[in-house]
């Protein structure tokens, strides 16, 4: 793949983008890049989200700018005050080497008479909220009559946030023969619409299937019930000692209250949703930004413009009510080529959403158990003993005091001291997790097909099959195995669980099925693979503490 100096940019902007460490193009970048360059086409360009698409559309935006004419000559619009903000931000480290070039943001909850101003001294680029720029229209406060290029960035955000009305005020202001550039990570129908309304001719690129998923984020499902979902996610939470993640929520008021509830319980978290100010939801940003909070509640439209690169965990504590919310809250995570992990929590009786989302995005959920408490404590435990062996400095900041530390210890053994030293480091957790009961739900089983039971019998009236477990339901007793090649269990999959006393119990399910536990669970690496051996010990209802001697 060719790097950035193969693409004829200016000398100005390979300083400013080389100072960011940008090297090698994204696929995204090397196809759009060129065609900008080269020509005055309307684009389409689907690609998932945090894949360069700022970068791809703003890098030869900014080479066609004409420095003499204080003009807007480009247009940006984003469905958020927080992505305006990026994008602006992004444009503006771009230009930081060609002088003279000026960017303006434009964007609600902010003062109207800056902004105005600031259109008034000469802007090149605008970028905008749809609302805003439509209000500054009508207010004859912008001029967009000079205005060669428009791009709608997430442009399925916008429209699924309801500034249709706006675009449309928008378009019909700036000239006709004006390049409008769509860049989006799906293709909804009612975007579909728009795209026929106003662009005319464009070239398409798609970079990866339309719609699809991101290939360095893998997918998991927890099955719980409703009642239990909140102690789950903690569950999920403490089972990653590190985490640093987006917790997605539907509504501004449970946003809030998950929020409130993992502050309460001694979580670095904050939220994020449309009920704060513009000062608060910038603190909140900086905060998470900096690490200062490990964990953001949020709604899918407030956490639009968040550009963090290393962000490992996104969960989704409701499914989103569209397939298109999902694939945003995915691609928050898994960026830049790194790894993440998009997880969901669903209640049995959502299970048929998770093979309509795997269908559509072409990607496997992996069906995880929720931790029990003895394997939390223990993942904790052996993640704060990594991080106290490979504190080098450790010893020498202690130095001093361990005369009189080793003889106050002197009468205690070794398993005694080290029993007690991670009894009172982990108190409250271990307390916490002493008597935690299984949190993982049962999936009922699926109708029976022709009014037949089970073995061919027809049911009893009022009567239901009785339901049965999910294979991933306490893993630890679950065995998959091929079935024997008999004419009544062939193309079946047989799982044998392990119960009391040595007691065996046969339940056969069809081989292939779309039930997440049948079609994830068995296959993939499980979570904390790579933990130590009394860890996976635990895991697997061992003792784990118990030493070879």
């Amino acid at each position: 793949m060719a790097d950035f100096v193969q693409l004829a940019l200016s000398e100005p902007i390979l300083k400013a983008i080389g100072e960011l460490d940008f090297v090698t193009p994204t696929p995204v970048q090397s196809a759009v890049i060129p065609v900008l360059l080269e020509g005055q086409r309307n684009m389409i360009a689907l690609a998932q989200t945090g894949t360069g698409k700022t970068a791809a559309f703003g890098l030869p935006l900014l080479e066609r700018i004409h420095l003499h004419r204080k003009v807007v000559q480009a247009v940006v619009l984003c469905p958020t005050r927080e992505l305006c903000l990026q994008v602006c931000g992004d444009l503006k480290s771009f230009a930081k080497y060609v002088r003279g070039l000026q960017v303006a943001a434009v964007y609600g909850g902010a003062s109207l008479s800056g902004q105005m101003r600031a259109l008034q001294m000469g802007s090149h680029v605008l970028v905008a909220t749809p609302g805003r720029l439509h209000d500054l229209l009508r207010r004859q406060a912008a001029d967009l009559s000079e205005a060669a290029c428009v791009v709608l960035d997430e442009a399925d955000e916008m429209l699924g946030m309801g500034f249709e009305e706006d675009l449309k005020a928008i378009m019909a202001a700036i000239p006709t023969q004006v390049q409008k550039l769509l860049f989006s990570a799906t293709m909804p129908k009612s975007l579909a619409a728009l795209v026929q309304a106003f662009v005319k001719d464009p070239i398409e690129i798609a970079i990866g299937e339309r719609g699809a998923g991101a290939e360095t984020v893998e997918h998991h499902v927890y099955v719980v019930e409703e009642r239990n979902r909140y102690q789950a996610l903690r569950r999920i939470v403490d089972a990653e000692p590190d985490i640093y993640g987006l917790i997605f929520c539907r509504t501004r008021q449970e946003t809030q209250d998950v929020s409130d509830a993992l502050t309460r319980d001694g979580y670095r978290a904050d939220a994020l949703h449309g009920d704060l100010s513009q000062v608060q939801r910038d603190r909140v940003m900086q905060a998470f930004a900096n690490r200062q909070i490990r964990l953001l509640v949020a709604t899918n439209v407030a956490a639009r413009g968040l550009d963090i690169s290393d962000l490992g965990h996104v969960i989704s504590f409701r499914l989103p009510d569209a397939l298109e919310g999902y694939t945003h809250r995915s691609g928050r995570t898994g960026r830049a080529g790194r790894r993440g992990i998009s997880s969901v929590l669903i209640t049995p009786r959502e299970r048929s959403k998770i093979p309509f989302i795997e269908r559509s995005l072409g990607c496997k959920f992996l069906v995880q158990p929720v931790p029990d408490g003895r394997t939390v404590c223990a993942v904790r435990i052996a993640a704060w003993l990594e991080h106290m062996r490979a504190d080098a400095e450790g010893e020498q900041r202690i130095a001093p005091f361990m005369h009189g530390i080793l003889a106050q210890l002197e009468s205690m053994s070794r398993d005694a001291l080290v029993a007690r030293l991670l009894s009172a480091q982990f108190a409250d957790l271990l307390e916490h997790y002493r008597s935690a009961p299984d949190l993982n739900a049962y999936m009922p089983e699926a109708p029976v097909r022709a009014g037949a039971g089970r073995g061919g019998r027809k049911p009893r009236p009022g009567k239901r099959a009785a339901p049965r477990p999910m294979l991933v339901h306490k893993p630890k007793r679950s065995i998959v195995e091929p079935a024997p090649a008999t004419t009544a269990s062939k193309g079946k999959v047989r799982m044998v669980r392990k119960g009391k006393k040595g007691k065996r119990g046969d339940v056969d399910a069809p081989a292939g099925s779309k039930r997440p536990s049948q079609k994830a669970g068995a296959a993939g690496k499980r979570k904390h693979d790579d933990a130590p051996a009394w860890v996976r010990d635990v895991m697997q209802g061992g003792k784990g503490s118990k030493r070879k001697r």
